[in-house]
């Protein structure tokens, strides 16, 4: 009588003897499974998003207490947000290739680490020095984090999911950064500024257990694609032990060379979705960016008058408001990719209008509802830079995934840093010197300098959008 193979399988409680060469790996060409085991992996991935955006953003609640910690002005304030973004911006080519080559289990741990040693020196830094580096330490942490999720979510999601799965993970960034508004602001008010900055810090132990101890970044049929397979059934999740079979060892075929960093590179820059993804990311993101990151709050509280709470409510108001956006972007973009475009020029065009409109408003103090209504128009920025990934995404092969994606990622974090050094430089050449605040008029005149990366941006999107319809 012979013995179906499918039907010796004995569970891992049994004892005995756990032959595992001779059973067949999942086919390679199996899609994406999804699922419940998608959903657990991608949760545990995007906690260390969730913790990176907190990070990032809690230097939007401090600008005040820093500039008064280490006695500093507005170009000097600005250097620890540009120096943030620049070192993320700088990182992204990097990060991809790591990701491309190493998986981005690793590169999360790597990056949870770096952020939890950069924000526990910028918790005991007492002058400026020390708390830029730190702050470049934390921008480096923070660049492993996203596209690390997002290349988990592309092994574990088939494809017409991703655009949902990608806006859920920038969701779950605005949870942080709700986090950030909320919790973190009263904390400083509270505790004080190394009590809440050092507690911050050390919540990093917990996500890296996690990411260390239950993260899975692929399924199993994704683990037998990836390569020349040093993993047995046995390493796989999921698959019993297989007994009693006699040992076969399969012919594998010889591994594909692995290309070089630079035809990497040179490949994923040549394809125009990747320079279209990049342009969007760069025009849709850096207006709420940079809002959120520094300028927002002292914008309201000098400028507008407004205190400190509700400020911090309006800053809060713009997380509530990129969500609702997130899930809205995410189910057009899940039911046909023809959304794209016009999301993304509908979002600068609103953006850009809302803007004018504030600055252009007599005595440059709108009143609060239009201000209001700003900010809610800005809640649309970050998600619809994430369709920048999604045109990176969709135009390259899985192969060279992350590094297109840091690409396209590090869009609009250049946007970011030009807005806010410019601001920065204008606020101080607008002030008398030694001035220990800045007008509304000064705002106003500096905030102008948004439509220069605005209109270059736009300019650019226009040009390559021809070139990815004709390809």
């Amino acid at each position: 009588m012979s013995v179906d193979p499918a039907r010796t399988a004995r569970p891992l409680s049994v004892p005995g003897p756990r032959i595992t060469t001779a059973a067949p790996l999942p086919p390679a060409t199996a899609a994406p499974p999804g699922g419940r085991a998608a959903w657990a992996a991608w949760s545990i991935g995007v906690s260390a998003y969730f913790l990176a955006v907190i990070h990032r953003t809690s230097l939007g609640v401090a600008g005040l207490d820093a500039a008064e910690r280490f006695g500093i002005g507005a170009s000097a304030l600005s250097t620890f947000s540009i120096l943030q973004v620049l070192v993320y911006a700088a990182m992204q080519i990097p990060v991809g290739l790591l990701i491309d080559r190493h998986g981005p289990r690793k590169v999360l741990l790597t990056g949870v680490l770096l952020l939890s040693a950069g924000q526990l020196a910028f918790a005991f830094s007492s002058s400026f020095a020390p708390a830029l580096a730190s702050r470049a330490v934390l921008g480096c942490g923070d660049a492993m984090t996203f596209i690390a999720v997002l290349r988990i979510a592309a092994r574990w999601f088939p494809a017409a999911k991703n655009p949902l799965v990608t806006q859920l993970t920038g969701l779950a960034g605005m949870g942080g950064n709700l986090v950030t508004t909320v919790v973190l602001a009263q904390a400083l008010h509270s505790e004080g500024w190394q009590a809440t900055f050092t507690t911050t810090a050390l919540l990093g132990i917990g996500v890296a257990a996690l990411l260390a101890l239950f993260l899975r970044e692929a399924p199993p049929a994704t683990v037998a694609a990836a390569g020349p397979a040093a993993a047995t059934v046995a390493d796989l999740p999921f698959v019993p032990a297989v007994a009693n079979l006699p040992a076969a060892p399969a012919a594998e075929p010889p591994a594909a060379p692995r290309p070089s960093v630079r035809s990497q590179i040179r490949d994923s820059w040549q394809e125009p979705g990747t320079r279209l993804g990049l342009w969007v990311h760069f025009t849709t993101q850096f207006p709420a960016n940079a809002f959120g990151l520094l300028w927002g709050l002292p914008y309201l509280v000098e400028g507008q008058g407004m205190s400190r709470g509700q400020a911090g409510g309006m800053l809060t108001l713009l997380v509530f408001s990129n969500m609702v956006f997130g899930l809205l972007f995410g189910r057009l973009l899940s039911r046909t990719t023809r959304a794209r475009m016009p999301i993304t020029l509908s979002v600068i065009a609103v953006t850009g209008a809302g803007w004018a409109v504030a600055l252009a408003w007599p005595g440059a103090h709108p009143p609060t509802a239009l201000l209001v209504g700003l900010i809610l128009l800005m809640g649309s920025n970050g998600p619809a830079s994430l369709v920048g990934l999604d045109y990176a995404r969709a135009h390259n092969p899985v192969g060279r995934l992350g590094t297109a994606s840091g690409i396209a990622n590090m869009g609009g974090f250049i946007g970011t840093m030009v807005t806010l050094f410019g601001i920065g430089v204008l606020l101080d050449a607008l002030s008398p010197a030694g001035a220990g605040s800045y007008s509304a008029e000064a705002y106003r005149w500096a905030f102008c300098w948004m439509y220069v990366p605005l209109a270059a941006g736009t300019l650019m999107i226009l040009r390559l959008r021809r070139k990815v319809v004709a390809a």
